[in-house]
């Protein structure tokens, strides 16, 4: 190692069950990133500066005011000037750490472009804010033998998981236990099926982002640096506020359809939700499958959102400048944007997916 690198990563060099020889691996290592919020601007700061080869983020989404408080690269300017997360973060890394070749991708990973988005790398993170991109990464980890982790965060509370294909469970095993997969783990480890809390609708201490994201960040350096004997092979949750911490080994499931049948619906795109242009300046959005608890609904957005309208057969309400009018079998009608990216961002930040 030049002496400039052995300096920069000393404290880490330093500490025995890494070393000198599995710095070097991290330094040779890579990995791909999908999505870059606040798990995902926490997790990329932490591993650009242990010393990670390349990183690559995929993200759609830009910096909007409200990013700010836990969404930790960002800065006003790149709010005011609404780049994309993935460029602005690109930026604030390489200023960080210059010996990382770090690669901003500004797209919505799919079905269709998965294969050419995450080839190549020997781990993915997740950086995501919807279950919908969280089973297409784990369908393609199963698919490609690649371990990856899952992260989350709400409220107070998050988790995280490292998947290990052939190994560990996989997210289908955690979750196809609750008889659907439009479903959220909660902080009572109870599964909630058709809606998810989140951010935009019960906020998130920016303190739970750190937790999980720097888990989530450990046990990416140990599969990086070749230390996968110290993984912990649990599912992590924790919340800030009560001071509640779990560790739960979770069982492989023999009748996975993923990771036993290796059936990759998700992968395929057999269960994205079809998203049809409606009319002028709208996207309508297909779910399915998906039974959506309408009264329930409009009590959880009334805090968040602007102008909530029900009656027993839709849901309608505002988020300036666009208009979103929900349906009781989960199909919903975005106005305002005929951008269908746009238009599935958001649904997931409002409803979930």
């Amino acid at each position: 190692m030049e002496p400039h690198l052995y300096e920069k990563y000393s404290r880490q060099v330093l500490f025995a069950p890494l070393g000198l020889e599995g710095q070097e691996r991290l330094m040779a290592s890579s990995a791909v990133l999908v999505g870059c919020g606040a798990m995902g601007t926490t997790v990329a700061s932490l591993l650009v500066r242990a010393g990670i080869g390349r990183l690559r983020i995929i993200d759609r989404d830009f910096v909007e005011p409200s990013n700010l408080q836990r969404q930790t690269l960002f800065e006003e300017s790149d709010a005011r000037e609404a780049l994309p997360k993935a460029v602005a973060a690109e930026r604030r890394l390489r200023a960080a750490n210059s010996s990382v070749t770090v690669e901003g991708v500004v797209a919505d990973l799919t079905p269709a472009n998965a294969d050419k988005m995450l080839a190549g790398f020997p781990l993915m993170l997740d950086g995501t804010d919807n279950f919908e991109t969280r089973f297409l990464l784990n369908d393609a980890a199963v698919k490609f033998g690649v371990p990856w982790i899952y992260a989350a965060a709400v409220a107070s509370y998050g988790l995280t998981m490292t998947v290990l294909p052939g190994q560990s469970a996989c997210l289908a095993c955690l979750l196809e236990g609750s008889g659907t997969q439009n479903a959220s783990i909660t902080n009572n480890n109870t599964v909630t099926p058709g809606m998810e809390e989140t951010c935009d609708t019960v906020g998130v201490l920016n303190a739970i982002v750190g937790v999980i994201g720097s888990i989530q960040a450990a046990e990416a350096i140990k599969i990086l640096s070749g230390r996968e004997g110290a993984l912990h092979r649990r599912l992590i949750s924790c919340d800030v506020w009560s001071g509640r911490f779990q560790s739960i080994r979770v069982a492989r499931n023999p009748d996975c359809g993923v990771c036993a049948h290796r059936e990759f619906a998700w992968l395929e795109g057999e269960q994205q939700p079809q998203v049809t242009m409606c009319g002028r300046n709208s996207v309508q959005i297909h779910e399915r499958r998906r039974a959506l608890d309408l009264g329930e609904l409009g009590r959880r957005l009334a805090p968040a959102v602007a102008e909530v309208h029900a009656n027993a057969f839709l849901l309608r309400f505002a988020v300036p400048p666009y208009e979103m009018t929900v349906f009781a079998d989960g199909r919903a009608v975005i106005k305002g944007t005929r951008d269908p990216a746009l238009a599935r961002s958001l649904y997931a930040r409002y409803i979930g997916a």
